[in-house]
């Protein structure tokens, strides 16, 4: 008899997220079992337990998924934990904090189409102001833009501190070169997207960052992304189900919350039934989510 397929869903946080429940049934797992405020050097124990819980034909249908909210934690955890595997006793993993990794995945494939589509080009070399730079969204697309190559600069909204810090932490570890630049007033917002080839809007909910008389007034801007679908919207003038729309008045294609949203889940999804369908391990994190959701469109 084929024993269930399981999948661990550790996170560092208080409470599992029931959106990644619903998610992983919905993928075809039997079983999703949570383990909550896990610390980082608890997650080899976690799974080794499971690797050597069943047999090497029988942990074929075992998975582990890393929540939480911390994009750098996630990573950690995913790494500990395919470090503490060894043949054949291997399984696959999948971390998505907070959606981050699959959010910021969708956000920037549908920004890649749109420039192959209204410009044709892509993001080597674009300049792409990221507001909203603090949170794991905003931190996800900068360190994927700029792996594609794109000139990732991190905006700060209330400190300029904050921002750098980020910065740097992202290169350290990612090897990237990603920037950062003041956003604290709306002059110093507007000369950053004057020169900007791309805007993405990562704020929290119901702040707006980006008026349309700032959009208007770019003669650099091709593309705005907002994953924002609280109203007021991050980048006035894109709706949210806007999928590579041109801003009334100008000549930026919009696209909206909804538009990355359903692209997001889809990616997710097949990530999830990924690993279910997978012979070898597969370890996932957000630049194997952005090639699914590229070849996903």
């Amino acid at each position: 008899m084929e024993k269930d397929s399981i999948l661990h869903l550790i996170t560092a946080a208080k409470n599992a997220s029931p959106f990644d429940v619903n998610m992983a049934i919905d993928a075809g797992f039997d079983q999703v079992i949570p383990y909550t405020n896990v610390a980082l050097p608890e997650v080899v124990g976690l799974t080794q337990d499971a690797i050597f819980s069943r047999s090497p034909s029988g942990i074929k249908r075992e998975s582990i998924f890393i929540g939480g909210r911390d994009i750098d934690l996630a990573m950690d955890m995913l790494g500990a934990a395919e470090k503490a595997m060894f043949p054949p006793f291997e399984i696959s993993v999948f971390a998505d904090p907070s959606g981050a990794f699959t959010t910021a995945a969708a956000m920037v494939a549908k920004v890649e189409l749109q420039l192959k589509k209204h410009f044709h080009t892509d993001l080597a070399g674009k300049r792409v102001a990221i507001f909203g730079a603090t949170g794991p969204v905003g931190g996800c697309v900068a360190v994927i833009t700029a792996n594609l190559g794109a000139e990732a600069i991190l905006v700060g909204h209330k400190t300029v501190d904050e921002v750098r810090e980020k910065a740097e932490g992202y290169n350290q570890r990612y090897g990237t070169r990603i920037g950062f630049a003041d956003g604290t007033n709306e002059n110093a917002k507007q000369a950053i997207v004057n020169t900007a080839d791309v805007v993405l809007c990562a704020a929290a909910a119901g702040i707006r960052v980006v008026t349309i008389g700032q959009i208007a007034q770019s003669k650099t801007l091709k593309v705005i992304a907002d994953v924002n679908a609280v109203a007021p919207t991050g980048a006035e003038g894109v709706d949210v189900m806007a999928d590579g729309v041109l801003i009334e008045g100008t000549e930026v294609v919009g696209i909206g919350a909804l538009a990355i949203g359903n692209l997001k889940y889809t990616t997710q999804h097949n990530l999830l039934k990924q690993m279910l369908a997978a012979d070898k391990p597969c370890y996932l994190e957000f630049m194997a989510a952005f090639e699914m959701a590229r070849s996903l469109g």
